[in-house]
């Protein structure tokens, strides 16, 4: 008690025994006795502090209870703060002294002394013998520890970053290159839901993979990177883009092909219209009901199908441009708008008997577009002539032509549907010839790809239908592309083993349709031609088509929910622009760095033109 009372009547603590006050001003001096403040009955009362020999050694700034620039005279209340102090010495700046003893004011001089003293680095004894004579003690041993700054804005800011900050930095950034907002769309939600980031560091990253991905891939680098049926398997030797050993994003994932589901089931709608409405069929006693329900399943696939592309289009365009260059993808692109004409097509009388002539405009515009696109190319050479593209799934490109023109003969339109025939008639001479020889250029296709022949049918057998609908009969014009249709699907059908040994394939579903063409072409050439042969091939090749559908539909749904592979990692679209030398052949072949870096450039410079 008597140690107790004389500390309280101005006993210099133990602690300060060692500090040297000769350069202190003022210190001898007793300042005259302050009250000491009463406690604010609003405020809650804090807990005492115990005492600081009982305290664990930190690297803690003891202040004195005497004057110092951190405290104004009168206060006794000390606590000690443990702070991280820098390590290396700085100006050490002296803290405004603030007038006052209040409960408010010395919390606020607290504050303010811990702000100070935590922007200024240790400081030795011996440091400080020539200064004001306080010592800041370091012991052997500094355990750093972190202390929450006390109320304020401030606060609640720091906070927000430290919950939502970590989600924001550590977000996979490795599809930035092919996202449309290239990750800004992911900061912008991100932000709003209470995190940040370092923009310098987004911005350098978007600079980077906006660099990388300026240039498409030319149609030399699909070819060299990649090898198997449609264009979809990455030589051993070449790198990706993206990364290889995880699964990407479903829409990066998801191709264009996706569509060929779309042609065979609303191709379907058609084949069990044309039975149930035909004179040769009727022994089979078909309901138009089939055709109603096939045509609203067609309706819903291709409602579906279409939303998951446009999301695609929107988040991941960069992955829908190369899809555009891919020399196979951009055939099926004229999918979705031929589909939409089966569709117009096969409508059941329930649900409309008459279409509107503008529907064949806005169907047909798309497709003449791409036309002008694909077959400009086609013709005036460069990296996309026909001899070098040339590939069985280029008929997508040129039955969409025949499609329409039945569609528009079936509507009453007289110029519009010989415009698209004379076009298509036109083009599916030239593609017939080139892949029926198969320039010594070309490789032989691999057995995987040995499907993909049957769209040699579909054209020949649309483009009958549609010559009878616009002549008004099934004649002699109609008769030659039938019976080429007829000879080439013969052709296919004899060679059991050319249709054995391979895997599946989403694409596959665009080789349906032909089968599906053909049996449709053979019900009308019957009501011309009837005879007991006619009607026997016409049932014979409905069957085939239905079972090859149904096959098909089932084959999907088992890799989409049982295996869950029908959508794998789509690496065709993931090449990187140019083959990257490795360093160890540029050693081997002893090329300075001269010839690399100009080499280089004309790389570039080829590129940009």
């Amino acid at each position: 008690m008597e140690e107790a009372s004389a500390s309280k009547h101005g006993a210099v603590p133990p602690l300060l025994a060692e500090v040297e006050v000769s350069n202190l001003p003022g210190f001898d001096v007793t300042p005259s006795p302050s009250p000491r403040p009463q406690p604010n009955p609003k405020r809650p009362s804090r807990p005492g502090v115990p005492p600081l020999d009982r305290l664990p050694r930190r690297s803690e700034v003891v202040l004195p209870p005497l004057d110092s620039p951190f405290q104004p005279p009168g206060f006794r209340s000390v606590q000690p703060h443990s702070i991280s102090l820098p390590a290396s010495p700085s100006a050490f700046g002296v803290p405004i002294p603030v007038a006052g003893a209040g409960a408010g004011d010395s919390q606020d001089l607290q504050r303010q002394a811990t702000s100070n003293v935590a922007r200024e680095p240790h400081r030795s004894p011996a440091q400080d013998k020539g200064g004001n004579g306080v010592g800041f003690e370091q012991p052997d041993k500094v355990k750093f520890r972190s202390q929450p700054i006390p109320g304020g804005q401030p606060a609640r800011a720091g906070n927000r970053v430290g919950r939502g900050g970590g989600r924001a930095m550590n977000r996979d950034k490795s599809y930035d290159s092919f996202k449309t907002f290239s990750g800004k769309l992911e900061r912008q939600l991100t932000h709003l839901a209470g995190a940040s980031e370092a923009p310098e560091e987004e911005d350098s990253d978007d600079a980077i993979r906006a660099h990388r991905t300026t240039s498409m891939p030319k149609v030399d680098r699909f070819f060299a990177a990649l090898e198997g049926p449609e264009l979809d398997k990455l030589k051993s030797s070449e790198n990706l883009v993206l990364p290889s050993d995880k699964t990407w994003p479903f829409l990066l994932r998801f191709p264009v092909s996706a569509f060929g589901i779309c042609l065979g089931v609303s191709s379907q709608a058609i084949l069990w219209n044309t039975i149930a409405t035909s004179a040769q069929t009727t022994f089979l006693h078909v309901s138009t009901k089939v055709n109603l329900v096939l045509w609203c399943v067609s309706v819903a696939l291709m409602c579906a199908i279409t939303a998951v592309y446009a999301l695609k289009v929107v988040f991941y365009l960069e992955a829908v441009r190369r899809e555009y260059y891919h020399p196979i993808r951009v055939n099926f692109f004229f999918a979705p708008w031929i589909a939409c004409l089966f569709l117009a097509i096969g409508v059941p009388p329930s649900v409309a008997t008459e279409l509107p002539s503008w529907l064949w405009y806005a169907l047909m515009a798309p497709v003449l577009i791409l036309e002008l696109k694909i077959y400009g190319q086609w013709m005036s050479g460069g990296q996309r002539r026909l001899s070098k593209v040339a590939n069985p799934s280029n008929h997508l490109s040129v039955v969409g032509n025949f499609v329409g023109a039945l569609l528009g003969a079936s509507m009453g339109l007289k110029e519009g549907p010989v415009f698209f025939f004379s076009v298509g008639l036109a083009h599916y001479s030239v593609l017939f010839v080139t892949l029926y020889q198969r320039l010594p250029t070309n490789e032989t296709l691999p057995k995987e790809l040995h499907p993909v022949f049957f769209l040699f049918v579909a054209a020949p057998s649309v483009a009958s239908m549609a010559w009878a609908k616009i002549t008004g009969e099934f004649g002699y014009g109609s008769r030659v592309a039938y019976f080429i249709a007829m000879f080439l699907y013969a052709s296919l059908a004899v060679r059991i083993n050319f249709f054995r040994g391979f895997r599946f394939s989403l694409a596959w579903w665009a080789y349906t349709f032909p089968m599906t063409g053909a049996a449709i072409a053979s019900i009308r050439y019957s009501t011309e031609v009837g005879n007991s042969f006619t009607k026997a091939l016409c049932v014979a090749l409905s069957v085939i088509a239905v079972l090859t559908v149904a096959a098909l539909f089932g084959t999907t749904l088992v890799h989409a929910f049982v295996l869950r592979n029908l959508f794998p990692n789509d690496i065709s679209i993931a090449i990187t622009e140019r083959k990257m030398t490795p360093i160890l052949e540029l050693h081997e072949s002893g090329c300075g760095d001269d010839d690399h870096s100009s080499r280089s450039s004309n790389d570039v410079e080829a590129q940009q033109k």
